[in-house]
């Protein structure tokens, strides 16, 4: 039986290319947050590396209604800078206040007017419910600009759930389940999970440490969560962003609970969390060891096929780990990364 799967046709490692290649996936390693409250950190961030730029109106901004305001504007100025200026539209997201602020319309709309702008992080979503008055109001606005032309969208405005709360955590999977009932074009579509450890940890009076052992469950559950819906999950920012041995630590273990990237708050942060949330050269060779071994299997009619560990041990590998490996490269050849040829 050949083996044959949907891996890109350009590939190094000794396997046979697939009848029909998937595109590769568009990796989100790091997500900035950039305060719309001040200029000059809007023009840095011009030049960031970083896959998602979030310009935020929220925990950023001063609480007052002067400071929101302000903030509001100055966004929607930068925003409307030509399109040769700002960075692609899929790495511009806005973090908008909550839905229980008297910021979110005003937030909303500001965003929503921008061209530039395809990804919504709102905070606080508690529930679904707080999803569809989100959704609601996308809607509203949508049929209130151009009705005959959002007919014809065909790139939703992209949701991301940022999860602050024990209620947040009760609701999960309701959340992560969620669809809007304008459907994706016009109403949204949510794309991922966010885990905003600060917030949480002050609503469920955990008590934050080094070892961050008592947000295990809590970050499991919402990389899963999100798995199981097929989103993306944002692990929590490192507050620690001037002790980058702490942060590479907390990066890979974010990535072994399978988030697929990390918030960063200041730019320092950006090339490490980009550099940890790929596979590692280990990693990409023990991938493509098995793809080549499974290969040989699979023309032996052999399900299963012997691996030699580094130690010089043999290691048995199955169906399973294909598909494990067949991510590993896909995300290595993503990120640009060298595929080893591979020989046993």
């Amino acid at each position: 039986m050949a083996f044959k799967r949907c891996l890109p046709a350009a590939r190094m490692y000794s396997t046979p290319p697939p009848e029909e290649a998937e595109p590769l996936p568009t990796l989100k390693r790091s997500y900035l947050y950039v305060p719309a409250s001040l200029d000059r950190m809007l023009a840095k961030s011009l030049s960031t590396p970083s896959d998602v730029i979030i310009y935020d109106l929220e925990d950023s901004v001063p609480p007052s209604v002067h400071d929101k305001d302000s903030a509001r504007s100055r966004l929607g100025i930068f925003l409307r800078k030509g399109a040769e200026e700002l960075p692609s539209p899929d790495k511009i997201a806005v973090r908008v206040n909550s839905v229980t602020t008297p910021f979110f319309n005003e937030d909303l709309l500001q965003a929503l007017q921008a061209d530039a702008v395809r990804t919504l992080i709102l905070p606080k979503i508690h529930s679904a419910q707080d999803l569809n008055v989100v959704s609601r109001q996308i809607y509203s606005h949508l049929q209130s600009t151009s009705p005959s032309v959002n007919t014809q969208r065909v790139k939703p405005i992209q949701l991301v759930a940022s999860i602050e709360s024990a209620q947040s955590l009760y609701h999960l999977g309701e959340i992560a389940g969620w669809q809007s009932e304008f459907g994706p074009l016009l109403g949204g579509k949510l794309v991922a999970l966010l885990f905003a450890a600060e917030d949480y940890c002050a609503d469920t009076s955990i008590i934050r440490t080094p070892q961050r052992t008592e947000l295990l469950y809590t970050r499991s559950k919402i990389a899963i969560t999100a798995k199981a819906f097929g989103l993306e999950a944002i692990d929590m920012v490192c507050v620690n962003y001037k002790d980058l041995d702490y942060l590479k630590d907390e990066c890979l273990d974010g990535r072994r609970l399978g988030f697929t990237g990390k918030q960063a708050i200041h730019p320092a942060q950006v090339e490490i969390i980009q550099s940890t949330f790929v596979p590692s050269e280990k990693e990409i060779l023990r991938a493509a060891r098995i793809l080549l071994q499974m290969e040989r299997a699979h023309k032996e009619q052999r399900g299963a096929a012997g691996l030699t560990t580094e130690d010089g041990g043999k290691e048995m590998i199955d169906a399973p780990m294909i598909k494990q490996a067949e991510n590993t490269i896909r995300n290595a050849m993503a990120a640009g990364l060298p595929i080893p040829k591979a020989e046993e």
